[in-house]
């Protein structure tokens, strides 16, 4: 554990406030869901939940078989982090952080494919050519992404292909 030097008191309801500068560095906003663990030291650990993360196993056979078809390399995202990669190496984007454009892209609740350059991974220079957001009930969980080819852009079957798995698993997540 890394020790912060930030101390605060718990509240009369148990409640404990955690400061802003944590929350925007590790990208927890309001209303995201926490789980809490105890270690055998006798401390406490918040970890952000991921319910795309859940399914961490689902999703990976979900992007092999896109990659399959579609021929293109497939990252599946939560909010935060890559958790499932097919067609790529998976050291190299496994558990690395979605960029703020794909953030983005996701809050847009829609499908898009074109000529936009978008980054989905930080660190990384690979660009996106498909990407749709998994929605469950409503709320943006994660992303489907197709990366560029050289030469190749994404067709109407390519954002059809991210629609109906993301669309899958928004549906496994509701289950």
């Amino acid at each position: 554990m890394k020790a912060t030097g930030i101390v605060r008191r718990i509240d009369d309801l148990g409640r404990v406030v955690i400061p802003k500068e944590i929350r925007r560095t590790l990208r927890i906003r309001d209303g995201d869901a926490l789980e809490i663990y105890t270690d055998n030291m006798g401390g406490v650990i918040f970890k952000k939940y991921s319910p795309v993360g859940e399914l961490s196993a689902t999703a990976a056979q979900v992007a092999d078989v896109l990659q399959g078809t579609a021929g293109r390399p497939v990252l599946v995202c939560d909010r935060d982090h890559v958790v499932a990669v097919s067609g790529v190496s998976k050291r190299e984007y496994l558990e690395r952080r979605v960029s703020a454009e794909l953030e983005e892209a996701m809050q847009g609740r829609e499908a898009a494919a074109g000529d936009e350059v978008l980054h989905p991974v930080e660190g990384v220079t690979c660009t996106a050519c498909a990407v749709c957001p998994i929605l469950v009930q409503g709320d943006v969980t994660g992303a489907v992404v197709l990366l560029q080819q050289e030469g190749k852009t994404a067709g109407e079957g390519e954002l059809q292909l991210v629609r109906t798995a993301a669309g899958f698993l928004g549906r496994q997540l509701e289950a």
